[in-house]
């Protein structure tokens, strides 16, 4: 599944190409989404913005109208000039918005929704969402509530539930547990609220850092390559995942990594810095002794 920074910059780019354009064309593989579209047509609306609410896309259109699109593992959005060659086939297209000079066509997306206002607030799964990484208003203390309330499960784990912190996905849970000196499989009720206020702001930092924003204590902005260890060299961008059996950037063991969780996700960690002892050590600025 696309991580929350992906999806970020996915919202940012539609943003850019379609705010502010009227709609000329609409296209859709979905029953529902027509049945919307029939009654209440979207060509002549005008796209207001492009947005990203944990990992759904939402496009918000004049007349109270939003598109919530979700990617999950497989789906993507393309942006083409008109009469553009496309990248993928005909076949895969599942929503596709024109524009007199865009077209954003949604390739394989497997969920997709036309809300007004009122529904996408009574939204089920969007309601349940916890604070989300990226989000310029992001309440902390809930983030940590939420995570507290999950004291018997691995912190691995609990990263990856949505309803939890949005945003954060398999590469950012190995990579900002390793930087706090966590071990995955310890349990949340073992971590003190400091180690989780750290797990929660290196989540934010790193996820600001791969969208292109700031970053406080960041040098290198983002250039295409999701990166972790502040390094330009592509070869050492990320600090554990999927370096299985390589050396540590920080103390050269191992490398370790295995599967868990509802869905047998991967996760990497160092047993040298993340050793499983119950005593995990909360650091604030991270500072490795050695990058190979």
């Amino acid at each position: 599944m696309p991580e929350g920074d992906t999806i970020f910059r996915a919202a940012r780019t539609l943003h850019r190409a379609l705010a502010g354009r009227t709609v000329t064309r609409f296209e859709t593989v979905f029953p529902a989404v027509s049945r919307v579209d029939d009654d209440r047509p979207l060509v002549g609306r005008t796209i207001e913005g492009v947005s990203a609410v944990g990992k759904n896309v939402m496009m918000r259109f004049s007349g109270d109208l939003i598109l919530r699109t979700h990617l999950r593992m497989n789906g993507s959005w393309h942006i083409y000039r008109p009469g553009e060659r496309w990248q993928r086939s005909a076949a895969a297209l599942r929503v596709l918005v024109e524009t007199a000079d865009f077209v954003a066509v949604g390739f394989d997306v497997p969920v997709a929704e036309l809300l007004t206002p009122r529904a996408l607030a009574r939204h089920p799964q969007l309601r349940r969402l916890g604070p989300d990484l990226l989000a310029e208003t992001f309440d902390e203390d809930e983030a940590v509530r939420r995570l507290r309330a999950r004291a018997g499960d691995p912190i691995a784990d609990v990263l990856l539930d949505q309803a939890v912190v949005a945003g954060a996905g398999n590469v950012y849970k190995s990579e900002i547990l390793f930087l706090c000196r966590t071990h995955p499989r310890t349990a949340v009720g073992e971590l003190s609220d400091a180690t989780l206020r750290e797990i929660v702001r290196t989540g934010r930092r790193l996820l600001a850092a791969n969208v292109g924003g700031a970053a406080p204590g960041h040098s290198v902005p983002y250039t295409g390559l999701r990166r972790t260890t502040r390094r330009a060299d592509p070869t050492a961008r990320l600090w554990v995942y999927g370096r299985r059996g390589a050396p540590c950037r920080t103390c050269g063991a191992a490398v370790v990594a295995d599967k868990g969780g509802l869905h047998a996700r991967s996760t990497y960690w160092c047993p040298g810095c993340q050793p499983e002892t119950g005593a995990h050590t909360n650091v604030s600025s991270p500072a490795p002794s050695r990058l190979t």
